[in-house]
């Protein structure tokens, strides 16, 4: 870190700054043409400051940020998500088990008074230590060590946040909180004798009902996406009382867009008992439901709340004869329905495809339809409640 931090030269410095917009790959064939400057570290600052601009904004904007290679930066929370994180936790002592590049913990030390980030690679602890001194939260700690380790030793917090890593190198889909390291659920008991609260931010892989079972003192989830994508589950844990009644957790469904906040809070009991009309037509109106209340499970729900009838139980799309303005998530006016596809696509040279509950993918279907993305059109295809399949030509409809 100290050898990162002396090669940004001034004039290193300059560089970035004036090429911060430009193609990395060809500076990097251009490294000659450029004697004084140090190209590999100056190419890992472009590239950091590209992916800050739009991911940590608040960072980007700072002077003197110092960026880690790709994959820590790719692996980090974005500033739309960290600060969502920022508003679940608060107290006057915190401890981040696997703080990274330090994203989170920067964010989450805005309600703390006093705040211990642990990593165990040191050059992550040196940039996280010399990134919080630049953007003057002084409150936070940088160690340098293993967190189980640290979470033995730990003298009693207000809370905690830990972020376990997936442990499948090879892109495997991992359902399992055990799967992770640090493995949380063997860790749980631990983690509630160190702090009255626990946030555990786990991959949206994961398999949201066996992470119940794993981690029974979960009190309140939190299932986060950004623009419609699944980005987090956070499950947030404290100890009860011996004796006291085990109650429904609920299972707030957050979409964090440019526009604010979308939520839907439900939970598995009111899943469970929630009475749902089925149909066999389409109405004037179509709904789909955004990516964090499909991850939930919140299908019947989510009708129920609103009205609405569901078209098939596998196929969560639903629709009304009048528009419901505050659905969470999109939202269409449908413009015709049919069985037959080249009825429906009749002139139409454009549109947005989406496949729910069809024997036919979206390539596959692009393909047979021969229709180019977007336009302002979209084609639904999908199965109605008599198991019939249908397709639905439909416009966004405006709030």
């Amino acid at each position: 870190m100290d050898e990162l931090y002396d090669a940004i030269t001034p004039e290193t410095e300059q560089f970035i700054l004036e090429r911060q917009h430009d193609d990395v790959r060809t500076l990097a064939l251009q490294a000659k043409r450029y004697p004084g400057i140090n190209m590999p570290v100056a190419i890992r600052q472009i590239a950091g400051r590209q992916t800050a601009q739009h991911k940590i904004p608040s960072w980007y904007a700072a002077k003197g940020i110092i960026y880690p290679l790709h994959l820590s930066l790719e692996q980090c929370s974005s500033e739309l998500t960290a600060r969502y994180k920022a508003g679940l936790l608060r107290g006057e002592t915190l401890v981040d088990l696997t703080g990274g590049f330090g994203v989170d913990c920067a964010f989450l030390s805005a309600n703390f008074k006093q705040v211990t980030c642990i990593e165990r690679q040191e050059e992550l602890c040196n940039m996280a230590a010399h990134n919080f001194n630049i953007l003057g939260l002084h409150q936070i700690v940088v160690v340098n060590k293993d967190s189980v380790e640290a979470l033995a030793d730990l003298s009693p917090v207000d809370c905690i946040f830990i972020d376990p890593a997936r442990r499948d190198e090879h892109g495997g889909k991992t359902v399992l909180v055990s799967d992770c390291e640090p493995d949380a659920e063997a860790l749980e008991d631990m983690l509630l004798r160190k702090a009255g609260r626990v946030m555990i931010k786990l991959s949206p892989m994961l398999d949201l009902s066996l992470a119940l079972r794993s981690l029974p003192h979960t009190c309140e989830v939190h299932v986060v996406s950004v623009r419609n994508e699944c980005k987090e589950l956070l499950l947030l844990l404290e100890r009860r009382n011996a004796g006291t009644e085990k109650k429904e957790i609920p299972i707030c469904c957050v979409d964090l867009a440019g526009n604010g906040v979308r939520n839907f809070t439900f939970t598995r009991a009111e899943e469970a008992s929630a009475v749902v009309s089925y149909t066999h037509e389409v109405d004037a109106f179509l709904y789909e439901p955004h990516a964090s209340i499909l991850k939930a499970g919140a299908f019947r729900s989510v009708a129920a709340r609103f009205g609405l009838k569901k078209l098939h139980p596998n196929s969560h799309l639903y629709t009304s004869d009048h528009l419901v303005d505050d659905f969470p998530g999109k939202a269409f006016c449908v413009q015709a329905s049919s069985s037959n596809l080249k009825e429906i696509i009749a002139g139409v040279k454009r549109a947005t495809i989406v496949v729910r509950n069809f024997p036919v993918t979206v390539a596959g279907l692009r393909k047979r339809s021969k229709l180019r993305e977007d336009g302002g059109l979209y084609l639904f295809a999908t199965t109605l409640h008599r198991g019939n399949k249908v397709y639905i030509m439909a416009t966004k409809a405006a709030y």
